[in-house]
């Protein structure tokens, strides 16, 4: 009974300082250089316009009338942008609505020197899931660096140039026809059901605090090297109670026998 009690009481500590350490991370500092501060529940500069991918000029307002996914990407990024497409890509094939219908997707670089023809080669790339029929309800954006900033901004995107390229988060932002942010979805991929409820929540301005972060919690944002590290105290931890929980049952069991 002793060594239950011990392994209980070990638990319980351990979860005490992981629910300290969790909610120091999610303290998010205003002067935040790279990540994502949730702006849910704001409206989007619905005025700003665009240079869509055939160089049409397009005012944010006249194209979302319809719960939207909108990411922030650069067409030259080496690494997580063309994984966010693909992942986009692979959920909107196995989604049960009506891309064009249903909701719509807006993709906007955040590099100036993006222009509208690298636009239209980089969705040729990511539309061959859809129906040529629907490939049109999914725009490219480039814009001018004034009309980047503020929209960034009001969704919360943060980025920063690193040389030729920037480092920045990697998530799915929903909007709803009144330009209201509803939801954040972090990660490469997304679950077809998370992105169906994000979008019915969408279409009715219900904005829905986000529960998987899975970026976050798993990686930290190193500021001397710049670079995304591993957070091996937050996972060892984890580890370390399921481990404990699997101990205390074991024990638990033993002594029903005895």
């Amino acid at each position: 009974m002793k060594r239950i009690f011990s392994m209980a009481a070990l638990i319980l500590v351990a979860l005490a300082a992981m629910s300290q350490e969790m909610k120091k991370s999610t303290v998010i500092p205003s002067d935040m250089e790279i990540g994502i501060i949730e702006h849910l529940g704001d409206t989007i500069p619905m005025d700003l316009w665009f240079l869509n991918e055939e160089n049409d000029t397009v005012v944010i307002g006249d194209l979302i009338d319809k719960p939207t996914i909108l990411l922030f990407v650069y067409f030259d990024c080496p690494f997580m942008c063309s994984p966010l497409m693909d992942g986009v890509a692979e959920v909107v094939s196995n989604l049960d609505m009506n891309l064009g219908t249903d909701y719509q997707i807006i993709t906007i670089s955040f590099n100036t020197k993006d222009t509208p023809e690298k636009a239209r080669e980089k969705k040729v790339n990511f539309v061959q899931r859809i129906s040529k029929e629907n490939q049109k309800h999914w725009m490219y954006l480039t814009g001018t660096q004034e009309n980047i900033t503020q929209m960034t901004e009001a969704l919360g995107f943060r980025y920063k140039a690193q040389g030729l390229d920037f480092a920045h988060a990697s998530a799915i932002m929903l909007i709803s026809p009144h330009g209201i942010i509803t939801r954040y979805l972090y990660g490469l991929s997304f679950l077809p059901f998370d992105l169906k409820m994000a979008i019915i929540e969408a279409q009715k301005d219900i904005a829905r605090p986000t529960i998987n972060k899975i970026l976050e919690y798993c990686f930290a944002y190193n500021p001397s090297s710049k670079t995304y590290t591993i957070q091996i105290t937050r996972i060892v931890g984890t580890f370390t109670i399921a481990i404990a929980l699997i101990v205390l049952a074991v024990l638990i069991l033993k002594r029903k026998k005895k």
